[in-house]
């Protein structure tokens, strides 16, 4: 007897699907999901380590940044129909967002703090933001002790990658006044 084989399909959800589903509490607030490629993937605990620096980059970024940029923390970015993943910082324009969220017009610089996530953070996610056009994102690898800096999306890559180490100063490309110690984003 011959056994029959299917392929299994999976069920993308939409942006749309997505915050309806919140609406209607089958996701509530304090779930940590985020939407990429159409599923709900469930988001890594937050350890001292990465809260740490978390705040750490939001100081250092509001006063770095003036009125003209918002430094939106853990907030979710409407890359496209199926993903709105919540990077750790997002600098965006200076505008209302009551009526939608950023869109990667609106992003300036993504950050990613990545204690033990950085092989999702590096690969998956940052595909994703180059396909959306996102012109810079910084990933802090807490465990490396060091930040790399991805600018120039191509398809689902960044050209240029540079490591900035303790010691050096990261130099923003979108936000040319925008110069921080490495130092003082590690600790």
């Amino acid at each position: 007897m011959q056994e029959e084989t299917r392929e299994v399909t999976r069920r993308r959800f939409t942006v749309h699907e997505y915050h309806r589903m919140g609406e209607a509490g089958i996701l509530h607030e304090d779930d940590r999901i985020e939407l990429i490629d159409g599923e709900l993937v469930e988001m890594a605990a937050i350890g001292s380590r990465h809260f740490t620096c978390v705040n750490r980059l939001t100081h250092l970024l509001v006063g770095e940044v003036g009125d003209n940029v918002i430094v939106s923390v853990q907030n979710p970015v409407r890359l496209n129909e199926y993903a709105e993943p919540q990077p750790d910082v997002a600098l965006i324009r200076s505008k209302d967002y009551s009526g939608s969220l950023p869109t990667p017009d609106d992003v300036l610089l993504l950050i990613e703090v990545s204690d033990t996530t950085l092989a999702y953070d590096r690969g998956l996610k940052l595909s994703r933001y180059a396909q959306a056009g996102i012109p810079e994102v910084w990933i802090a690898d807490l465990k490396g002790e060091k930040i790399e800096h991805h600018t120039g999306p191509s398809g689902d890559l960044y050209r240029h990658v540079d490591l900035a180490r303790r010691g050096e100063t990261l130099r923003s490309v979108a936000l040319p006044r925008l110069d921080v110690r490495v130092a003082d984003i590690l600790g």
